[in-house]
Formats: structure tokens, C-alpha cells, sequence
């Protein structure tokens, strides 16, 4: 992830750090993709440039542009998923909803919205089902 982080001028969070380099470039159960260095950096600027020629549905700047959030990776269905900075080393999941055609925040950091998503307690209105045990590709 430090190739990430040279790229786009931040320091990500240590969460986000952490769990890529155990699952990045992995699909989660044939529905959640999250990028590894390589694909986030990619990414990260493919959206930048989405975002910057006037996305109407995702409301900020997306990394590398300054003070832009992290696209951290994406479902089958074609939501958009993001990391916020909120200042303090504490960084936020939020995502752009293909489906609703609308923006969802949380408060929740990456590790603690995982958790709250696979356990069924966070995002049920657009997340699935989740089997007892996952599998990895």
C-alpha cells in the first residue's frame, strides 16, 4: 500500500493498510471486490476523472485529487465504495448505491463497517445475505 501512498501524497489509514494486504485484489463471497495496491491506484484515478467530469451522485473529490477520498473497492452489483478522511487519521466508509442512484455514509472505519456488514447489523438495505462462511477468489 505504500505505492498507494506515494502515488496519491496521503497516509492511509493503518485499518485500511492492514486488511489489503491480507484480501486486496479480492473477490469476497462472489459479491464484495476489494482492491489491492495495484487495482486501488488504478482506480483511484479512473474515478477521479469520472468524479471530475461531474458525477452527479458522488459529492466529493475522489484520490488522487486532494483532499479526495479512497476508492477501496466495489460489489458485483456496481456500487462504488470509499474511504472519507475525517480528519484525525480517521477515515470513514461511504459509497455511491448503483442501484438507489444515491450516496450512503457511515461512521463507521473500514474494519468496523466489514464486520457490521458481513454480521448483518450495517448496510442490509443493499448488501446481501451473508453465508455463515466465506469464500475467497
Amino acid at each position: 500500500m505504500g505505492e498507494v501512498e506515494v502515488a496519491f501524497r496521503v497516509e492511509l489509514p493503518e485499518d485500511l493498510k492492514e486488511f489489503c494486504s491480507l484480501y486486496g485484489d479480492t473477490l469476497i463471497s462472489d459479491f464484495l471486490f476489494v482492491f489491492g495496491a495495484k487495482f486501488m491506484a488504478e482506480k483511484g484515478v479512473w474515478m477521479s476523472d469520472f468524479v471530475r467530469e461531474g458525477h452527479s451522485t458522488i459529492p466529493n473529490a475522489v484520490l488522487p485529487d486532494s483532499g479526495g477520498m479512497l476508492h477501496w473497492g466495489h460489489t458485483v452489483e456496481g456500487d462504488k465504495l470509499f474511504l472519507e478522511d475525517r480528519g484525525s487519521g480517521r477515515w470513514t466508509v461511504s459509497a455511491f448505491r448503483r442501484n438507489w442512484h444515491d450516496w450512503y455514509e457511515s461512521e463507521e472505519t473500514l474494519n468496523d463497517w466489514l464486520a457490521g456488514v458481513f454480521a448483518g447489523r450495517l448496510a442490509v438495505d443493499w448488501m446481501p445475505e451473508w453465508p455463515e462462511v466465506h469464500w475467497f477468489e
